[in-house]
């Protein structure tokens, strides 16, 4: 090609990373990799092969983990722990700064080798997957060092096993690997089966940093080597990334297990375009959206959904800005859109487009394909109906699935027309309509005119099936940590039985249930008595079922418009039902004491008092973080309400455990609705008549009564409760959470611990961290 070809045709000559110091340090071991465990390589055995998917050439022998080889790493994690765990913060930080140092200094030998193993373009692993995974091991070094005067309550879980996808290989360790061990865990992590050679050679870099033996180990292999992490006993918490049928699975595998967990999973975002914004700008930023990595990523802004008088216009734009971008070999520096991960997600994002693209007209990119490798064209699929395959199920690839709207009204409906919650991008020069949009996204993320950006200091994270928990900033430590506590085994209590010649004295009582403003009678139409101690029959409260729990749940959605009331009108509504009660107090102690047979009601009130204080204090004081953010920018880190949650209240505080569960729940704008104490519910069935006098909205509090079995078993089950309580003194805790997969809601259970529910256990930031979700919102300001 002479150079008057070149300015004739504006094509951009071939730019190729030289691969030869990868390729050598493959070469240096042989070609075959071990595993890594206390510090140590073991010998490879059962190996699979890792290969270059731009190219479909074995770049190496990886060894398929067996069940011995994960016990080993497991204990070896577990021996290490012990000492890491009592080592300063500082000392801590020192070693994550090290490696942070080492990463920068070796960060193009780590890029090219993870184009090789991956097929991404090399400049996307260059200039931006390395620098993030720096990043992430200074910010947490920086945590390490303020951990002890920070989170002076805190403390490490114990080992954390850890299992990342292959479309951020090396990022997705960082994201895992280092606020684990800057809190003082241990993890034994899994690499992808696809792409496990840039794990192995972080490996190296653990060792120079003087990382002590057994406090990283990596594991690789297959799903089955990821299954004997999750189902490990000795493994105290799992983080996992990767699809919503494997985290669906790994919820249920580790119900009642005591494991922590916190599961980043797929997502369909929707990328909104009004007709203000700026145009080229918008379809720029979908490049980085859909086509970024070649669509393999899971906050993919894969949904586009643009305004109807601009539909036209942009569709045009972008179709030619498509044709306009590079495929070729990722090594090329020059290139857009590299290779596929392997064969497997080729044939099954070419199978999804068979099916699903004759809904709508299909657009492929002119694009010229390499003639070997993974790959698949930039591809739009414009005229879909929002309930149409491709516009619901996540496809994982360089597809664009796109559909119109009028308002804004409906691109908040459509946007949120979808299972997943994990993030969205708005598109607009009027800050006033974005900034209006963006809270009222279900996702995890919001990008304002901007659209994939990510930072340490900014969780993370989705909701709904897209996962819970967060990873990165401060939110993401309470991953890595729980509190200090001095717990112990939960006696089940039992309810006093009848005596036998039960006499009743005076007019009976049957106290209903409470949904929705309204006393209702139970569904099911049986009541149970409650005796005290001395035999005195106290009333009947009724058996809640199936039919009470949906009720319920609906009267809770028909108040969401409380958690958009401010802060300052709850905490009013909170000391009001504490003066209320305090107006009361007499009465409801003597309850108490009627119902346990002993003198300590008055204190259970009082407590109870000071606890609607303390969360009315809460009510406009918990607040967000504008999170310092490497753009000229913003990233605002809003605390939003979950929504419905379902409460197994405490046997052991009958109306001090309801009030502190039910506290911090509505104070954070959340509906609830709470099964009362199993074995003394009249207090809460009292309870309810101060409700009704405390101005709280219809629907906010709903109480139920009966068996905590039966009702938990509806909550953790029903699709429309986002997340479910128990401290109940039965044992529920592997049901719930087992059931809680079928939404992927989020669960607080107390696995049969006891808690102190007069202490400061009982109250406080805990509480309200499991009351809210963090959205995160960027915005990008100045020119």
């Amino acid at each position: 090609m002479t150079i008057k070809d070149i300015f004739d045709s504006m094509d951009y000559g071939p730019a190729l990373e030289n691969p030869s110091e990868a390729m050598a340090w493959i070469v240096k071991h042989g070609g075959k990799f071990g595993q890594f465990i206390d510090g140590e390589t073991t010998p490879h055995h059962d190996g699979f092969a890792s290969k270059n998917p731009a190219t479909g050439d074995i770049l190496a022998m990886v060894t398929q983990a067996s069940a011995d080889d994960v016990d080993t790493a497991v204990a070896a994690a577990a021996k290490a722990q012990k000492k890491w765990a009592k080592a300063s913060g500082h000392e801590r930080a020192k070693v994550l700064y090290a490696i942070a140092r080492l990463m920068q200094k070796h960060s193009r030998l780590f890029a090219v080798l993870e184009t090789l193993d991956n097929g991404k373009p090399i400049r996307e692993s260059r200039d931006i997957d390395i620098p993030l995974v720096a990043r992430h091991f200074y910010y947490h070094a920086g945590m390490a060092q303020l951990q002890e005067a920070e989170l002076p309550d805190a403390e490490p879980l114990g080992v954390c096993g850890q299992i990342i996808p292959w479309n951020f290989p090396l990022l997705m360790l960082s994201w895992k690997i280092a606020p684990a061990i800057a809190m003082g865990n241990a993890c034994v992590l899994k690499p992808a089966e696809y792409t496990s050679l840039t794990a192995l050679l972080f490996t190296e870099i653990c060792e120079q940093a003087g990382l002590p033996k057994g406090v990283v180990n990596i594991v690789t292999g297959d799903g089955a080597v990821g299954e004997m992490i999750v189902t490990h006993p000795d493994i105290a918490k799992i983080a996992f990334t990767g699809s919503t049928a494997v985290g669906r699975r790994i919820r249920e595998a580790t119900a009642g297990s005591g494991k922590a967990l916190t599961l980043e999973l797929g997502g369909k975002s929707p990328y909104i375009v009004f007709d203000d914004a700026d145009i080229d700008s918008a379809v720029e930023g979908l490049v980085d959206a859909i086509w970024f990595n070649q669509g393999q990523v899971c906050c993919a802004g894969s949904r586009l959904l643009v305004q109807e008088g601009i539909a036209e216009g942009f569709y045009a734009k972008l179709k030619l800005r498509m044709d306009g971008l590079r495929m070729g070999d990722p090594l090329d520096k020059c290139i857009d859109i590299g290779a596929l991960v392997d064969p497997v997600q080729q044939a099954m994002i070419t199978e999804m487009i068979a099916k699903g693209g004759g809904e709508g007209e299909v657009y492929h990119a002119k694009c010229t394909l390499p003639n070997q490798g993974c790959y698949y064209p930039p591809t739009l699929i414009t005229g879909l109906q929002s309930s149409s395959m491709l516009m619901q199920e996540e496809i994982f690839g360089p597809v664009l699935c796109a559909t119109t709207f009028r308002t804004p009204a409906e691109a908040v409906a459509l946007a949120n027309n979808t299972r997943y919650g994990l993030a969205a991008s708005v598109w607009s020069e009027n800050i006033n309509l974005a900034l209006d949009i963006a809270p009222k996204l279900v996702a995890g993320i919001v990008w304002i005119n901007a659209t994939n950006l990510f930072d340490a200091a900014a969780g993370f994270g989705g909701v709904r099936e897209s996962g819970f928990g967060r990873e990165g900033g401060w939110e993401g430590l309470a991953a890595y940590t729980k509190p200090k506590s001095d717990s112990k085994a939960l006696k089940p209590a039992t309810a006093v039985a009848a005596p036998k010649d039960a006499k009743i004295n005076g007019l009976d009582r049957t106290a209903k249930m409470y949904v929705g403003d309204k006393q209702a009678r139970p569904d099911s139409g049986y009541s149970t008595a409650i005796w005290s101690p001395k035999g005195k029959l106290l009333g009947h409260v009724g058996n809640g079922a199936a039919k009470d729990v949906r009720n319920a749940v609906e009267a809770a959605h028909s108040a969401k418009s409380w958690g958009k009331t401010t802060g300052h009108l709850r905490a009013q509504i909170l000391y009001y039902i504490a003066e209320n009660l305090s107006a009361r107090a007499d009465e409801f102690a003597h309850r108490l004491n009627e119902m346990s047979g002993t003198t300590g009601g008055r204190k259970e009130v009082d407590a109870s008092i000071s606890r609607l204080f303390t969360y009315g204090a809460w009510a406009d004081k918990y607040d967000g973080q504008a999170h310092g953010v490497p753009i000229r920018g913003i990233a605002l880190a809003m605390k939003e309400p979950v929504g419905v949650i379902g409460v197994l209240c405490p046997d052991e505080a009958p109306l001090l455990g309801l009030i502190s569960t039910m506290g911090p729940a509505i104070a954070m704008g959340n509906a609830c609705v709470l099964a009362a104490s199993q074995i003394a519910p009249l207090a809460a069935t009292d309870f309810y008549q101060v409700l009704e006098t405390s101005d709280v909205p219809a629907g906010v509090v709903n109480i139920l009564t009966g068996d905590h079995a039966a009702l938990a078993k509806t909550l953790a089950g029903h699709m429309d409760v986002d997340a479910v309580w128990s401290f109940s003194s039965a044992d529920l805790s592997a049901s719930i959470e087992h059931a809680s997969a079928s939404n992927l809601k989020r669960t607080w259970v107390n696995n049969a611990r006891t808690l102190d529910w007069f202490g400061t256990v009982g109250e406080g930031r805990e509480f309200l961290m499991h009351a809210t979700e963090v959205k995160n919102i960027w915005v990008p300001y100045g020119e």
